[in-house]
């Protein structure tokens, strides 16, 4: 274009030695018994096991609330959490570091890879064709994903281009320098850093030169989600099937799942949070317009929760600390300016 184990007790008890010796019993006549009931197929038994876990161990679907989700486990091990209404899933994967050492001494080190689902999720769909087909691919899909991807814009990124000559990635930066010659101008979206027109359902939009390779931070989120994801993408801010142009409208109506009402102060749900959500600011206009929006990353070596987004004072996305610190919860300017969240 980022518990506690109780130590076994030494002995063994006598009713403890006939349990073992009921279970043994049990599982000689279940190997020996033709007409025993057969295990249902397993979903993604073709994909690469956890280590720890035997090939073809069954899939376990939890149902959990707050927001309404399905968790899939392997083994006890959590492999992805798909939330009802919204194509963003996690994924466990390995781990990796996001880094801006041009900005931040802080690193995220996770394991969650996110990635859209070709359909908003719904409680069963573990059942769907869709899903057996999608999730095998996915579990082993090491592509780059939406915490790659928005690492792909931040200070010294290179540059690539498509078959076409387009460049796709690369620095970034926030938008052309305001005719004062203070502050750089806002309004620059995914088609000016691109270059190239674009036709959306409700509207056209024609590239800026003067905006070119500049994304503010709603057109940031939408080259992200939108351009290189694949998720569809709207011109205007009026409700519709897909990312409306500007934060507050993200916000308000989607798509996707409310996590974080925005009750025009402070929030600090942050145990609602995963890798992928957007979250949103007041930080310019009136309390009741969200103005500014990132994409959370995870917490970071210091423990604090980190975010991406495309910001003026550093000209263009970051994850790092200059022009205030990209955290949630350390008190600083973005962190009590946190007002809303939401999952796509």
């Amino acid at each position: 274009m980022s518990n506690a184990t109780r130590r076994p007790a030494t002995g063994v008890a006598v009713g403890s030695l006939v349990v073992v010796v009921a279970l043994a019993a049990l599982a000689v006549w279940l190997l020996t018994n033709p007409s025993r009931p057969q295990p249902p197929p397993t979903i993604g038994a073709g994909t690469t096991p956890s280590a720890a876990q035997p090939a073809g161990t069954p899939l376990v679907f939890d149902r959990l609330t707050g927001p309404a989700r399905t968790v899939v486990r392997e083994g006890g091990r959590v492999l992805a959490v798909f939330t009802d209404g919204a194509r963003t899933v996690t994924l466990d994967g390995p781990k990796r570091t996001f880094a801006e050492p041009a900005a931040t001494k802080a690193a995220v080190h996770t394991t969650t890879w996110v990635r859209l689902a070709p359909q908003p999720w719904q409680a069963g769909q573990e059942t769907a064709a869709w899903f057996a087909d999608w999730f095998p691919k996915a579990r082993a899909d090491t592509s780059a994903d939406v915490l790659e991807v928005a690492t792909q814009y931040v200070i010294d990124a290179p540059a690539d281009k498509d078959g076409d000559g387009v460049r796709y990635r690369g620095d970034a930066s926030f938008g052309p320098v305001k005719a004062t010659g203070a502050g750089r101008k806002e309004q620059s979206d995914f088609f000016d850093y691109l270059g190239k027109p674009w036709s959306f359902p409700d509207a056209k939009g024609d590239p800026d030169s003067s905006r070119y390779g500049a994304v503010d931070c709603s057109g940031f989120v939408r080259l992200v989600y939108g351009y290189r994801m694949g998720m569809p993408l709207l011109g205007t801010n009026d409700p519709g099937p897909g990312l409306p142009r500007r934060a507050y409208a993200i916000a308000d109506h989607g798509p996707g799942v409310e996590l974080v009402p925005n009750k025009r102060a402070r929030a600090s749900a942050y145990g609602v949070l995963q890798p992928g959500d957007l979250v949103f600011f007041e930080v310019e206009d009136g309390p009741e317009t969200l103005d500014h929006v990132g994409i959370y990353i995870g917490i970071d070596d210091g423990g604090h929760h980190r975010f991406i987004s495309s910001r003026e004072r550093i000209d263009g996305p970051t994850l790092g600390d200059v022009g205030g610190t990209s955290l949630l919860d350390d008190g600083g300017h973005y962190s009590t300016a946190w007002r809303a969240a939401r999952r796509l």
